[in-house]
Order: structure tokens, then sequence, then C-alpha cells
């Protein structure tokens, strides 16, 4: 007998006809002698007309009459679910948030879930009943009884946490595409439906605007081992797989507060190689890594900065057994990437033997402000400078110099109470695999720059760290490798994306901290293409595909970050789309024919 916990969205029992359909499909998996509890969402548009109705009322509703509100909507579908069960002589029972025991902090509208008291719902199960749940809500104590709602993609939560309160076969979550696709299909019609995908490369699209499955559920996931699969709701055809590696042993207490880094890395085995004041001009980055790839080379973190004068700096790690084969086609190319030949004030390479990577490693790290500026904290405690920064959602990594590596481990171990890993060798798996799995545009970013940062440990803990107490999250942050002499102070420029609704915030804590930059400049004008893969490792020239794909669009990149498993790219945002077009198309994305993604 196995425990199956589905989910099924809004749109999914969007009408009294739907929630019949969903029901006889409900039934017909418990005949088959399975244990079901199914976690549903509010029908249709029902949470858009609450918000209507509060905002008729007034235009700052309390949040905590909110969360009352909107919880409502999940109570109406899951008496509505359940009735139609019945009907069909299916034995079920409909049960809120608080009636299943899940617990959450006091955070109104954006509560994460502390614990769950799965007993009731087995009590049910053993009855042979079917368990309706209402997704999105839960309680802040079993004092209080506060209602509390979970935040946008609250019901995929929901459901995955009930799933590892069980220990659930599987999480199945119903929704109206045919699975996850390799982009969106609103923006690229001839996107492709995924057998399989990685938690890693899941949170990572997820993090980037793929809106089939919320980052949180994922996490919970990912850190409990739960196989997740998503379906359709029209069809019975298999959906996407998503695959959880093997958990380390963990409590369902504390389940979304746990903590977010489980493991620190350190690769002692790197060099970085930097080219200053490029030309700021379409096709430089892929003429660059096209002849790294054409040679054979296997480059690791990529970073470009933002531009000044016309021109950017680009710097990236490699293995030190391929430095002098890489040191040697950056000096060859150098020439070529010059407005003249002669003028060796561009495209200067530098080299820097002695480096090191070191990486803190968790799940969901950058949806949780304040987690990258305690590394950052950490190592400017211990007077270790950073000289590069690479973000992703499952890892921040810092470059720094090789001779600091174990006062940097000691200090990230103690600060995040975890040890030392073992940098993982990618399974056979996952080295047959494509190098990417799929593409995002995230157009809902702004980009700020602190120009002439004062060079010197501590400044990126001060900085990101203001952003964390207002609880901003920094996706893409940028270090440039120009150092510059300002008022005697060596200085260089920091660059970073966070969400628009967060830009006046951000501005305002930043401006607190004039004395350590010279200027702040915002550019709203961005969004940032991304392709995600795990088996990119090892793969030389995924970079260089990108990279080619935008500039025979004569898309220009503004900023350039990657991490083991994401290329990011910052461009204009009128050319956002026929990016996100160009790179899916280059790495064979497109399926032929038109997808059909709603019932």
């Amino acid at each position: 007998m196995n425990l199956i916990v589905q989910k099924y969205g809004g749109t999914s029992i969007g009408s009294v006809r739907r929630v019949k359909i969903v029901a006889q499909r409900i039934h017909e998996i418990a005949q088959k002698g399975n244990q079901v509890v199914v976690v549903v969402s509010a029908m249709g548009k029902t949470t858009d007309i609450l918000v209507q109705l509060a905002s008729e009322i007034t235009p700052a509703p309390c949040r905590r009459e909110m969360d009352m509100l909107l919880s409502t909507g999940e109570q109406v579908s899951i008496a509505l679910m359940s009735m139609a069960l019945q009907q069909l002589g299916q034995s079920a029972i409909s049960l809120t948030g608080a009636q299943v025991g899940i617990i959450t902090e006091a955070e109104y509208s954006r509560a994460r879930i502390v614990s769950i008291k799965p007993h009731r719902i087995q009590r049910h199960l053993d009855r042979g009943e079917v368990v309706v749940v209402a997704g999105f809500q839960g309680i802040s104590n079993e004092t209080d009884l506060e209602i509390t709602t979970l935040g946008r993609g609250g019901s995929d939560t929901s459901a995955v946490a009930i799933a590892a309160s069980l220990k659930a076969s599987c999480c199945e979550i119903y929704t109206d595409v045919p699975g996850i696709l390799t982009t969106d299909p609103r923006l690229v019609s001839d996107a492709q439906l995924m057998s399989e995908i990685t938690c890693d490369e899941m949170l990572e699209l997820a993090s980037l605007g793929a809106k089939v499955l919320h980052p949180r559920a994922v996490e919970i996931a990912r850190n409990y081992g739960i196989p997740l699969v998503v379906r359709s709701s029209w069809s019975l055809a298999p959906g996407t797989r998503v695959i959880s590696p093997i958990p380390k042993p963990r409590s369902i207490n504390e389940l979304e507060l746990t903590k977010a880094v489980d493991g620190i890395e350190f690769d002692p085995d790197q060099a970085k190689i930097a080219i200053l004041r490029v030309p700021d001009c379409p096709g430089v980055a892929a003429r660059l890594f096209g002849e790294i790839a054409n040679q054979q080379v296997d480059v690791d973190l990529i970073i470009q900065s933002i531009h000044e004068s016309n021109s950017n700096d680009i710097a990236f790690t490699v293995v030190k057994k391929i430095l002098n084969k890489a040191e040697a086609v950056a000096e060859a190319i150098a020439p070529s990437l010059r407005t003249s030949s002669t003028n060796s004030d561009e495209a200067e390479v530098l080299i820097e033997k002695e480096t090191a990577k070191i990486a803190i490693v968790g799940a969901g790290m950058i949806g949780r402000p304040g987690i990258a500026a305690k590394m950052f904290k950490t190592l400017a405690d211990a007077q270790i400078n950073i000289e590069m920064i690479a973000t992703s959602e499952v890892k921040v990594s810092c470059v720094i110099a090789s001779d600091n590596g174990n006062r940097a481990i000691d200090a990230l171990c103690k600060a995040f109470d975890v040890k030392l890993s073992k940098i993982p060798v990618a399974p056979e798996t996952v080295k047959v695999s494509p190098p990417v799995r799929g593409a995002a545009l995230d157009t809902k970013q702004v980009q700020i720059a602190l120009l002439h940062v004062q060079d010197r440990p501590g400044m990126a803990s001060r900085i990101f760290g203001a952003l964390a107490d207002k609880n901003i999250s920094v996706d893409t942050i940028i270090q440039s490798q120009r150092c510059r002499i300002v008022n005697g102070m060596p200085t260089r420029d920091i660059a970073f994306t966070v969400a628009q609704e967060d830009l006046q915030i951000a501005q305002t804590s930043l401006a607190i901290l004039s004395d350590s930059f010279t200027e702040m400049i915002i550019d709203t004008d961005i969004a940032k293409v991304s392709v995600v893969g795990a088996g990119m490792a090892g793969q030389p020239g995924t970079a260089a595909k990108c990279f080619k794909a935008l500039a025979k669009q004569k898309i220009n990149i503004k900023m350039i970050a990657t991490s083991e498993i994401k290329i990011s790219c910052v461009v204009a945002k009128a050319e956002g789309i026929q990016a996100l077009k160009a790179v899916h198309k280059a790495f064979g994305l497109a399926v032929q024919g038109i997808l059909e993604v709603s019932g």
C-alpha cells in the first residue's frame, strides 16, 4: 500500500465540473489500495476576488484580517471536494490547516511551517478515508490559534510538507500544464516537456520565475528526499519527475526553519584569469569563450562586471593543471578583443595562481535574506578578502587567496555549525545528461551598482547585511576585478540585482552606507536570461554557446554571473524575450509543434 499526497491548483478545480473530474481521478487511485491525502487551492480566481473585496473596504487592510479572509477560499474547495468524493461512494473528510496540525511561525501572509502533527491525518487514513486538506494555511501555535497563510505557492508548500511529515511514497502536483517545460510556453511556443529534472535544477528555475513549482516546496522535497511528480490534471501522462538527493537525517520539527546551510565545500585547485577593460559590445564574450571552448578548456565560475567607460572586466576560474593552457588562449585572443590591436590599455590579462573557492551549500539560501551576508561577515571577521562572488539557490561561492583556506574553513564551519563536505563528483547519470535542462527569463528585477566601494574585508558584509536587515533577498552579485585608488583607498565596484518591489527600501538602506562608496547607479531597464543544467560540469563550451546565441541576435550582455549549474546574462529588458528564445533554441530545447498547456 502506497501513501500518496496529491495537490490540485486553482485552475484544476476552477468549477464544479472540474471538481467532479478531479474527484473521479482521486477515487480511482484510492480504489487501487492507496492511501490518499489531497491538498487543494482556492477555486479558480477566488483569491483574486477576495483581495478585490478587501480593497473595496480599505486600501491598506490589516495582514491578520487578510489571512482570515484569504484562508476561506481553500475551505470552500475542501468541502466541495469531499462532497464530490462522498457522492462517488468514497469515504472522505475535509480538514483545515489548523485541524491537521500545521503549525507556523507568527508571520501573517508569509509564514513558514514550523512543524506538522500528522496524527489526525493518519487516523483518518487508517479508516480508509481520503483526507482533503486546505493548502496555503496553518495556525501560529496551539494556544492562540491564529490563522496564518504561507504566501505565494503556499499550497505546493503545504503538500510537500505533509508528504514529508507522513513519509509519503511521493507527492504529485497537478496543474494546468503537462509537467515542467524547458521554458515558459507563454513566451516560447515550442517549449518542450521534460521527463525528469533534479531538485537543484528545479530550485534554480523556480527562483528564476518558473511558476509551475514554488521554491519553498522544492526546498522541502530536497531536504527530506520526497519524490515529486508534476502532472497535468487533464491527462494520464506521466508528467515530470523531480529527483531528490538522498537526504541527510533531519527532524521534522523546525521543518521550514531548519538551517539553510548544511555543508561547506572547499576547492584549493583553482586559478583566476581576469581580462580588464574589454570593449563593451555584442559578441565579445562569445568570441572569448568560444576560443576557450575550441581549445577544450573547461571554465568554472564566470563574472562580467558592469560596464564603465564603454568597457567591462571579465574574470573566470579554471583548475590549476590547465592554467597555462587557459592563459595562453587568453593572451592569444586578447589583441582581437581590442578596438586596436596595439592598444595595450584594453583587454589586459591578469593571472592569479594562488586562489581557492569556498562555498556554503544548502537548499534555498538566496530566498532567505541574511545567509550570504552572514558568510561575507564571517570571512570579514577572519580578515579574509573576497575576490569573486557567485550565487545560486543551493550555493554561495567566494574566491579567496589560497593561503586563507584553512582560516576560512574553520570560521564558516563554526559560524554555520556544519562540517566540511567533500566536493561532490557528478554521477554518471548527470554526466551524460544534456548540459542545459531549461531556460528562464526574469523581467522583475532591477540592478543596483555601487561604484568605488572600499576594497577591504567587511564591505560586502556591511552592504548585504543592511539589505538583509530589511528582509531584502539579493540575487546576482558581481564584484569588479578592476581596482582603483580613490582618496588613497583601493576600491572596486559591486553590482547586484533585487526584486523591483524592493528597490525603494534597498536605496534607503544603502544610502546610510554612502561613506563607503562614491555613487549608486540604478538600472531598471534589465531582464535576466538564464540557462540551467546539472550537466554543465565537465562540458567545455556551454557558456560559449549561450553567449554566441545572444551575439547572433546582436544582444549586448550587461552582466554575466555563473554557478556550477547556471549561466545568467543581464540584458536590456526590451531584448529579454528575444534572448530567451535564442538560448532556448541554441541548446536544442525546442519541440516540433505547439504544446497544449491548459485543459
